[in-house]
């Protein structure tokens, strides 16, 4: 019997050129975002073993090797301070904002050799505060949201004075948006930085790499109970909501590839901003793991993992991938052949 024509697809996509048609959207160098580790001692270059092919670097490191990244097409990179020095965590993370901590002196360094350069920050507290959790604790080892925020909302400021030109809220304490956008203000710099908001950020099994770069797990208990349940979508829905109620100019969901549905769902619920997707430590190893073991070729997985991202709805991936898709020209590929 023949086929009804409405039925014949093949043509549509025999060409390769006619297949990248179909994506509504195409993964460019602009929407991509770097991961660093910049650690308190400047001569640093170690390598994090969970993590294939990341270091930690103190700020001595940071331009050699962000050079050759920018002149690659590098447009942004997102900050993670890893202090190493004995005095520099305590209960309530004092020293997330030092100037001579390693984020502040990150973005001095990276704004004077880079000045184009989108210098984008985490803001937490879990790599500053002795018990690794991403706030000030009550004495019964509960978050107190209200100090939480308070010392969230001086983070955030302190790097935005230093010359970020986002912050990124990663703690997931109740009203720290809020809080942010009314420090920015208070400094009259709410018409320049940019807030992007981990307003959906999950608990899970993915950041075990993260922690190690970052020495940032917790000493005692874990976070389910300010990071959302994997099975929270409507409190992510929620989340979502509220970050973009209180004046978030970017809404991020973490992880990637397991919350495809909920990427989605930012994309219609904040539609007017734009959506990042953070493909997490995890993530990333995983790939390695098992194109090293075999299972697929990496690049043509990590490329696939993208495309899956922005079909979602996501129009900024932060991907640790950022290095080799840069460095071995993984976009620079040309559209060619029939039928490959």
């Amino acid at each position: 019997m023949a086929v009804e024509l409405s039925s014949i697809l093949h043509g549509g996509f025999a060409h390769s050129l006619s297949r990248r048609w179909q994506a509504e959207r195409h993964l460019t160098k602009e929407m991509l975002m770097y991961p660093l580790f910049i650690t308190d001692n400047p001569d640093e270059e170690t390598l994090v073993p969970s993590l294939p092919g990341q270091h930690r670097r103190g700020i001595n490191k940071l331009i050699p090797f962000l050079t050759p990244l920018v002149e690659r097409g590098l447009k942004s990179v997102i900050l993670f301070g890893v202090p190493l020095a004995p005095t520099a965590k305590d209960p309530t993370g004092s020293q997330s904002c030092a100037h001579n901590g390693p984020v502040v002196q990150g973005i001095l360094t990276l704004k004077s050799a880079f000045p184009g350069l989108f210098v984008a920050c985490d803001v937490c507290l879990c790599e500053y505060t002795s018990h690794g959790h991403c706030g000030v604790l009550r004495p019964d080892g509960r978050l107190d949201n209200a100090l939480s925020v308070q010392r969230i909302k001086e983070t955030a400021i302190g790097y935005a004075v230093a010359g970020a030109d986002c912050v990124a809220p990663s703690d997931m304490n109740d009203g720290r948006v809020r809080a942010i956008k009314e420090g920015l203000r208070e400094v009259g710099l709410e018409n320049k930085v940019l807030l992007m908001s981990y307003a959906a950020k999950f608990a899970g099994s993915l950041y075990g790499p993260f922690r190690d770069a970052a020495g940032s797990a917790p000493s005692f208990g874990d976070r389910k109970c300010y990071q959302l349940p994997p099975s929270g979508k409507g409190l992510a829905r929620r989340a979502i909501l509220r970050d973009l109620n209180e004046g978030a100019d970017v809404i991020m969901v973490k992880p990637a590839s397991a919350y495809l549905d909920v990427i989605a769902d930012a994309k219609e619920l904040a539609r007017n901003v734009p959506i990042a997707a953070y493909q997490v430590s995890g993530e990333y190893a995983m790939i390695h793991a098992a194109a090293k073991a075999g299972v697929f070729d990496l690049k043509t997985m990590a490329m696939e993992t993208f495309e899956g991202i922005l079909r979602a709805g996501a129009t900024i991936v932060i991907s640790y991938f950022t290095e080799q898709v840069l460095l071995e020209g993984w976009l620079d590929d040309s559209v060619q052949g029939n039928g490959e």
